[in-house]
């Protein structure tokens, strides 16, 4: 992602990622997608290879997130270590970690807590726009917004869930004074209900989801980095907007993409500074087991 910082850790980075492929399509797209990739390791495993096991069998995203034990191929000397899995088609991506060799549970970072570090980091990119300058006074805006001239509003973000999602998960984004509202289970409820903010995110616990930004947004942020560009330094608050920009096309707006979730799950950690174990200390999950 362009325009971001030298990384300031805060707790231990573990460089890289190990990526459980559950033996299926997605592994092979991702060693085609690995060589164009600059700063962001991965390691593959499960990705169908002869001995490598079947399709889903014991590995992926679906696995670990209901068994929350470790998927075939990782064992002891991944402790400590970043891991996601995938599922089969790669349209589900959760994340994990192994806390000590002699336990065969993970530490699982499911979908909810996936929604969380996107929406923090995009509250973050527009509490920079807001706080340099009102966006009230730029011409931008006016004219990205409100082509009939009618008075500007600020942008609307929405965390949309569904009553699958842990209720930690919620109240910690309730906290961070998100709007968050509820559907029916279903990806195209989900989907239906996020179309309706300039930037919609949604995600269920089994790790499918994406984030939507409206057409009107984009066409603002585009005018406004303009706008901006004439200035003699880069401001935060412009790269905040392309930080935007740049995560509008690197998410899959149209459907759940494993792929594109892990790539800006890696961008933000690394532009975080922080670590998987970081990340999972954002709250601590209620108690709850999935068996469907």
């Amino acid at each position: 992602m362009s325009a971001r910082p030298k990384v300031q850790k805060l707790g231990p980075h573990i460089e890289g990622v190990v990526v459980d492929g559950a033996n299926g399509v997605g592994a092979k797209k991702l060693y085609t997608l690995q060589q164009f990739l600059e700063g962001i390791e991965v390691n593959i495993r499960n990705s169908g290879r002869e001995g490598e096991g079947g399709l889903n069998d014991s590995v992926g995203a679906d696995f670990v997130q209901k068994e929350k034990i470790t998927p075939s191929g990782f064992g002891g000397d991944d402790v400590g270590k970043r891991c996601a899995s995938l599922d089969g088609d790669a349209d589900r991506l959760v994340y994990f970690y192994i806390s000590s060799p002699e336990k065969k549970g993970v530490e699982l970072i499911d979908g909810d807590k996936i929604l969380t570090l996107f929406a923090i980091f995009i509250k973050q990119q527009l509490d920079s726009i807001y706080n340099q300058e009102k966006m009230e006074s730029s011409p931008a805006v006016r004219l990205a917004q409100n082509p009939s001239n009618e008075e500007c509003h600020s942008i609307a973000l929405g965390i949309v869930q569904t009553a699958y999602a842990n209720g930690a998960s919620t109240r910690y984004l309730r906290e961070l004074g998100l709007e968050i509202v509820f559907t029916s289970t279903g990806v195209k409820y989900l989907h239906e209900k996020a179309t309706e903010y300039d930037i919609g995110i949604y995600f269920e616990a089994n790790g499918h989801g994406t984030i939507l930004f409206s057409e009107k947004l984009l066409l603002w942020l585009k005018a406004f980095n303009e706008e901006l560009s004439s200035a003699s330094t880069v401001s935060e608050q412009r790269r905040a907007v392309q930080r935007l920009l740049a995560i509008s096309s690197l998410i899959n707006q149209a459907v759940g993409d494993a792929l594109s979730g892990l790539l800006l799950v890696e961008v933000i950690l690394h532009y975080m500074g922080w670590s998987i174990q970081t990340w999972n200390t954002l709250y601590q999950d209620l108690p709850s087991r999935q068996l469907k």
